[in-house]
């Protein structure tokens, strides 16, 4: 079983910067997959970017690339999220999310993910 809690949410100006973090429990953190999703209100939630066991890989996407970093601190247990130029449209609940080691190294599919956080608020005003 694995606990996921984000934090670092908050309200920010368009053209700013937050940065997310994810603790996780459990003794195998280094082997799970892990990425990041957002759902805004009436939406699917959708994928924003994913992580590899050992940090080596990532993907994004396309709606976020080149503005937002996902990194993962297996040492601490950690993942986050850096996300730069914010959007008004990047408006959304975001929660950081576990694959089993069996899933693959790197998973973007959202129902191939075993384990979610509770979520957190991020705002952006223009």
């Amino acid at each position: 079983q694995v606990q996921l809690v984000e934090s670092g949410g908050g309200l920010v100006q368009a053209g700013g910067s937050l940065k997310l973090s994810c603790a996780a429990s459990g003794r195998t953190f280094s082997s799970y997959a892990m990425g990041w999703f957002r759902q805004a209100p009436g939406e699917e939630r959708e994928f924003v970017a994913a992580i590899s066991w050992t940090g080596g890989t990532t993907y994004y996407a396309d709606s976020v690339k080149g503005r937002f970093t996902i990194s993962r601190d297996n040492a601490k247990k950690m993942l986050y999220l850096q996300m730069n130029s914010l959007k008004p449209e990047d408006t959304a609940v975001y929660y950081c999310a576990a694959a089993l080691g069996s899933r693959g190294p790197i998973v973007s599919v959202r129902n191939e993910y075993d384990w979610w956080g509770q979520g957190a608020q991020v705002t952006v005003s223009s």
